[in-house]
Parts: C-alpha cells; structure tokens; sequence
C-alpha cells in the first residue's frame, strides 16, 4: 500500500505512474490528499481541546487537595464535560476519515519502476534474454497429457474424480519427479544463501491482506468459511508475514527466505488450451524465494533474484526466456516484475513458470515492517519474492522436450534427486 506521505509529497510522480499501468480513477489521489488535510484539521483540533481538559483536571484536583473549593470548581466542571462531548465527537470523526483513507489506498496498486515498459497488454512485455535464439517446435513430438497417459506418471480424470478439473495425481515416476525436483530446487535456494522454512497453508486474513492478496484477489482465493481462513495461492504469504509487524535491526537484513509448499488458486474464468494438462491448475507445488532488503540494496537483489533463477534453469536444460512486464501486466503490488517463459515443443508456446518481483515498501507498509536505518529511525524495509521455481509447467517442459524414442530423458542435474535417468 502506498503512503500517504508518498502520495502528497510526490503527487505528480504517483499520477504519472498510475496513468503508465492504465489506471482510471485518477480523482482518488486528491481525495486522498483532501482526507489527509482534514485528518490533520482534526487531529489538531482534537490535541488542543484534550490538552484543556488535561490541564482543566489538573486544576480541579489542585483545589481539591488544597481544600479551597469554590464556585470555580464547577464552572471548570461544566467546562470539562463539555469538552469530553467535543473530544469524543472529534474522535468519532477521525476514526472516520482514518477508515476512508485507508480503504482508498488500499484500492491504489503500485508504481511501476521507471525500468519498467510502457504498455497495457501482455503484447507490450519485452524480451530481454532468450537462452537459445533458435528455439523450434516440433509437430512430431507429443504433449505432455499425452505422454502422461503413455507412462502412467500423471492421472488428470483421477484427480478429477477425486475432486475436480485441475487437481492431477502424480503417479510412480512422475510423484518421485515432483520430489526430486521440490529437493532440487530447495537445494539450490539454500546453497544461495535462503534459510529454508516450513510454513502454513492456511493463513488469516490480516496476513493475507498484509502481501496484498486482500482485496484484490479475493475471488480468486478458496476461502475456509468457519475459520476465516484462505489456502495460501503462493508461499510468498506466509513466508513474508513472519516479519509482520516487526522492527529490524540494520545487522538483521538482508532476510533471505525459502519454502516449499502446495497453492491453491481458483483461477476463476480459465479455459480451453490455456488449461490443459499442467497448464493451469487449481492445486499445484511451487519453492518460492523472499527476500527482506535495505530500500538502496533492492535493486540489486531483484538481479540477484533473476540470476539465480536463470542458474536454475540452465541447469535443466530448458529453452527459456525472461521478459519484463511492461505497467498494465504487473501485478497490482509489484513495481517491477519479470516473468521467466520456457518453450514447450509439444505445445508450440511459451509458458510462464516463474517471475521475480521487487514491491518496495507496498508490502511492508501493509506488513508494518520496518528497520532502523543509520539515523535511529524507523524507515519501512523493502521486499521481493520470486518463484524457484513453480512446478507444473516446469515438468510440463521437462516431459515435452526430453521425449525420445526410448522414454523422457532426465536432466543430469536431477538424476540424484529422482534416482533414475530415464522414464519408460
């Protein structure tokens, strides 16, 4: 969530940023701005009639002490209630305008980072490495469902009879591949420095209100009734909500931070090719990456970020692009994204398997997360995540493009991790 300091002292830079990703209700900074001002109004007004009644008890009990009570005392009397009427209409009226304020910034996404491209739909993404210029699809390879089918290593209709579309059962080879390839990636996070956590699947809604899931993806999220709980759609939740609220030390930070966990996403709307097989689905793993950062160090961490990622899949063998999304395809807390594609031979088409992102202090100003910078103040930290990496359609391309006519062929980099080199 944007400040609303950041808002009234940089209102020209918010708007310019707010036009790149596309968004409409521009009038909503000023109202902002005017709250703000009457918020201050009465706060002011409110400070100065409690310092009266402060000082008019202070007197009353002085004269009571000293035994000298006289008309004074309840003319003085008078008065201090009637500035307790005041000072609670006062209050009542703050509290208002505070839950105005709040429930507008929270509509407000994030300012795009000026690195970031002009442009509304995923069209205007730009390319800014491709790992091999002469990436081909092939008519003669299979898809991925079809070669699931054909070495009994994933079941959709089982998972569909289970629970529904989307929610496959992985099956043998294909439930030790997923394994193999969560330890993989677990492994490569912590020897890059990521403290490994085991987190919950179920959060509250202050924790996911505070990454920014609520309310802007309210709908997309299953939601535990009874409880009030959601099923977490990405590790990023629970993982960044351990410092919620917290005060940091400037030798506590960076905090690198990394876990496995199921997500669970309703993906409401979805349809046709775009959720076949593991394209889409409503339940599937994912290792993701946080990153907790001194606001002049985040820019940085967020290359760091991408290059770990690139290490990662270079290792697999997999044709892959990174691309950076230009303002209206962020996602409504990042300043800054990029989305990592493979190349899926069997499909002909790229498909997004990861993305890093630097959010700034959108984040941690929902979270409360702050460090004290060299000056002894409380300043709001910065915080990143990223996938590494989302599982599905990294083994969607896997499957695809390592098919031959003896099985699908496994990466050399996991054959420790799946014990064997070949499906057949």
């Amino acid at each position: 969530m944007l400040s609303i300091d950041t808002i009234s002292n940089n209102k020209e830079e918010t708007l310019i940023g707010l036009k790149k990703r596309g968004f409409k209700d521009l009038k909503i900074i000023d109202k902002i701005i005017d709250l703000n001002l009457s918020r201050k109004k009465v706060q002011q007004e409110l400070d100065q009639i409690l310092f009266e009644s402060n000082n008019i008890s202070k007197k009353i009990s002085e004269i009571f002490k000293s035994g000298n009570s006289d008309d004074s005392v309840s003319v003085m009397k008078e008065k201090s209630s009637d500035l307790k009427l005041k000072s609670k209409t006062l209050s009542d009226q703050l509290e208002k305008t505070k839950s105005e304020i709040f429930e507008l910034l929270t509509s407000i996404p994030n300012i795009p980072d000026k690195e970031v491209p002009e442009g509304l739909t995923i069209d205007d993404n730009i390319e800014i490495y491709r790992s091999n210029e002469k990436v081909e699809s092939d008519e003669s390879l299979k898809t991925h469902w079809d070669l699931a089918k054909e070495y009994d290593i994933i079941d959709f209709e089982l998972g569909s009879k289970i629970t529904g579309s989307g929610f496959p059962v992985y099956k043998g080879k294909g439930a030790k591949l997923q394994r193999g390839l969560i330890n993989y990636f677990l492994d490569k996070n912590t020897s890059a420095g990521y403290t490994e956590f085991q987190v919950p699947h179920l959060v509250n809604s202050d924790s996911a209100f505070a990454t920014g899931q609520l309310p802007d993806k309210d709908g997309q999220m299953y939601h535990v009734n009874e409880d009030n709980f959601y099923l977490i759609p990405t590790a990023e939740v629970p993982l960044t909500n351990i410092y919620r609220d917290k005060i940091l030390s400037a030798d506590e930070i960076p905090v690198l931070l990394t876990g496995y966990t199921p997500c669970f996403r309703r993906e409401a709307g979805s349809y046709g090719s775009e959720v076949r097989g593991l394209n889409r689905l409503h339940q599937f793993d994912k290792v993701e990456i946080v990153r907790l950062e001194h606001p002049d160090n985040s820019s940085q961490a967020l290359l760091n970020m991408k290059e770990h990622v690139k290490e990662i899949l270079s290792e697999l063998k997999i044709d892959f692009r990174i691309l950076n999304l230009c303002a209206g395809d962020l996602g409504f807390t990042s300043s800054i994204t990029y989305d990592f594609e493979i190349f899926s031979k069997g499909q002909n088409k790229w498909l997004e398997i990861s993305s890093v992102s630097n959010f700034k202090s959108y984040q941690s100003n929902r979270l409360n997360l702050k460090f004290k910078n060299k000056e002894g103040k409380n300043e709001l930290l910065h915080t990143l995540n990223g996938s590494s990496l989302a599982l599905p359609r990294v083994m969607a391309g896997l499957i695809e493009n390592n098919q031959t006519n003896e099985g699908i062929k496994i990466p050399k980099a996991l054959v420790p991790y799946t014990g064997f080199d070949l499906i057949n």
